[in-house]
């Protein structure tokens, strides 16, 4: 993956569970983990059939460059959207240079 190809801000979220002051209850929420830079492919109409034989729901394929802390519990915020991340997979090459997230879109929550 070029780095130039790279050319979309992203933020990566995390789920986090916070206590309410006003009543005390546990809310589950989303924290900021990091902005990064990714590249963001909404699927073809052909790979979105494809997609669907295997996950109903991937709509969008989002490329950052590796890390080892992402998983499929983590959530992407891309123009006001929110993506939900149903895989993590490594380059074919070194399995350590990007990774590339299929995602479907969520529901903003928090």
């Amino acid at each position: 993956m070029q780095a130039g190809k790279l050319n979309k801000r992203i933020t990566l979220q995390k789920p986090m569970k916070t206590q309410s002051p006003a009543t005390g209850a546990v809310v589950n929420g989303w924290a900021d983990v990091a902005e990064l830079w990714a590249n963001v492919t909404d699927l073809s109409a052909r790979d979105f059939v494809a997609a669907q034989a295997g996950q109903n729901e991937v709509t969008t394929r989002i490329t950052i460059r590796w890390r080892e802390d992402v998983t499929d519990k983590h959530r992407i915020l891309y123009r006001g959207r929110v993506y939900d991340i149903q895989g993590v997979l490594e380059d074919d090459k070194s399995g350590l240079e990007y990774l590339t997230l299929p995602c479907s879109r969520g529901i903003s929550d928090g």
